[in-house]
């Protein structure tokens, strides 16, 4: 674990919420408990700033193209030959009546998911987002209906993705689908249950499932026992090494103020975890995979290594985020979106290629988010916050190369448009959050605790993508 500030006043608020009895989301235990047999492990994939759902699933049938080239002719002139329909890479589904007559495609950079895609081992969960209940575009103006807080707010819709709330929200619903699978008996080692390369922590907070960090290189580091270690080979360096460990862990200790012990233990079982983690991944056996040279891969392969030393740290269900940055694309949309693009498409099919050769492709499951979608309108080089957007789920166990959900005509003005192309979701966060809890062993008591708005969706059932 990286021990930061955030970190150790994370814990250290929580140590006190629980040692309170506060904010506890599984109150009983459900009759039937979750399925905790085998090993299964999702994967969010948190795309920071807002990922262009117009640039990322697009028209292809020549009628929805050109209505979408007329919109954003200036960025598509920006863009070049790679946004000429013919360059598109059209998908196929399993429903060929699904959208009448529309057809879609994926951009070239996106390659190597397309493949996923074609051999089923990919979905589409189209205009996808933040919803307290369903939303149509009269009701919205009208203000009729209950609406998201603070909507198109970075900060704001990043937490209400992960946890249903806006910005200051306790627990995620990774860490809630966590807390229900302890509950139950998973995991002989609670610390390695949620686990983060790269943010997202509060996606896999719960009562009792705390994000573990590890580095995008795969070890767990304690930043301050780090720089000891670094010098233990200089003159008095192994004593100041030692001392530096005893302080750390608190050995001397003796207080008995209820906070104090608390942060102590918290920081002693963070050390003592990290250890249990490296020793794990020192006798790790090495991935077949080549992962290309990003930030984004270097974390799913740091997942990747995790997983692959699952037994020793006594876990049989977890939950791991990764992020990447970079997707607020007010200017420059042109060039930088598709270099984002393609590394997003690297990095996912190397991780889904790793799963395979580890013999768990169909135990993986890796799905992509981010803080909204952006209008379809252009803003001059760029485009603005958004609301819905669409998002990949791949796997194994996914019910791949189908779109699940709506994808609404590429224009402004119909019946999901909020403004200049901005989407209101028909799919709400909870349903795509939900048939993922199914899959991951979760029953429906569970998953209702741990998605609370789901209940105001009476269609919540029907995405059976996985």
């Amino acid at each position: 674990m990286t021990l930061t500030r955030r970190t150790f006043l994370t814990d250290a608020l929580a140590a006190t919420a629980l040692g309170s009895g506060l904010g506890l989301p599984f109150a009983t235990r459900s009759a039937q408990a979750a399925d905790t047999s085998g090993y299964r492990a999702l994967v969010c994939v948190f795309l920071f700033g807002g990922l262009d759902n117009h640039d990322t699933v697009l028209p292809y049938d020549s009628a929805s193209y050109n209505s979408f080239a007329a919109v954003r002719s200036s960025l598509l002139q920006a863009q070049g030959a790679n946004r000429a329909r013919t360059a598109l890479l059209p998908l196929t589904t399993t429903d060929p009546t699904q959208f009448g007559s529309r057809q879609f495609a994926l951009p070239p950079e996106l390659a190597g998911i397309k493949g996923l895609y074609d051999q089923g081992n990919a979905a589409i969960i189209g205009n996808v987002g933040p919803l307290i209940q369903p939303t149509t575009r009269l009701a919205f103006e009208q203000e009729s209906v209950l609406l998201p807080p603070r909507l198109f707010s970075h900060n704001d819709q990043q937490a209400t993705w992960q946890s249903s709330s806006p910005e200051g929200a306790v627990f995620g619903w990774g860490g809630r689908f966590m807390d229900a699978m302890i509950e139950a008996g998973a995991n002989s080692r609670l610390p390695f249950s949620t686990i983060t390369s790269g943010g997202g922590e509060l996606f896999l907070t719960g009562s009792r499932a705390r994000p573990y960090q590890i580095s995008p290189a795969g070890a767990a580091v304690v930043e301050l026992l780090a720089d000891a270690a670094a010098l233990r080979n200089e003159p008095g360096g192994e004593v100041f090494y030692q001392q530096a460990l005893a302080l750390l862990r608190s050995e001397q200790y003796t207080g008995s103020h209820l906070l104090e012990r608390d942060i102590a233990s918290s920081v002693r079982g963070a050390i003592d975890s990290n250890a249990l983690y490296n020793q794990a991944l020192a006798s790790a056996p090495s991935l077949t995979t080549t992962f290309p040279a990003s930030g984004l891969s270097a974390q799913l392969r740091a997942v990747a290594q995790a997983i692959s030393v699952r037994s020793a740290l006594g876990a049989n269900r977890q939950v791991f985020t990764v992020a990447m940055g970079g997707f607020d694309t007010h200017s420059q949309q042109a060039t930088s979106l598709p270099a984002l693009l393609g590394e997003i498409d690297a990095a996912v099919t190397a991780f889904y290629s790793e799963m395979v050769a580890q013999g768990l492709a169909n135990d993986v499951t890796l799905f992509t988010a981010s803080d909204f979608g952006r209008t379809l309108a252009v803003n001059g080089d760029g485009t603005d916050h958004g609301w819905g957007g669409h998002h990949f789920v791949v796997g194994g166990s996914v019910n791949g190369g189908a779109i699940y959900g709506d994808l609404p005509p590429a224009t402004v003005g119909h019946e999901w448009d909020s403004g200049g192309g901005r989407l209101i979701p028909t799919t709400a966060v909870e349903q795509m959050a939900a048939p993922l809890g199914r899959w991951f062993g979760l029953n429906a008591t569970e998953i209702a605790a741990a998605l609370p708005n789901l209940a105001n969706f009476s269609s919540a059932s029907s995405l059976a993508f996985i």
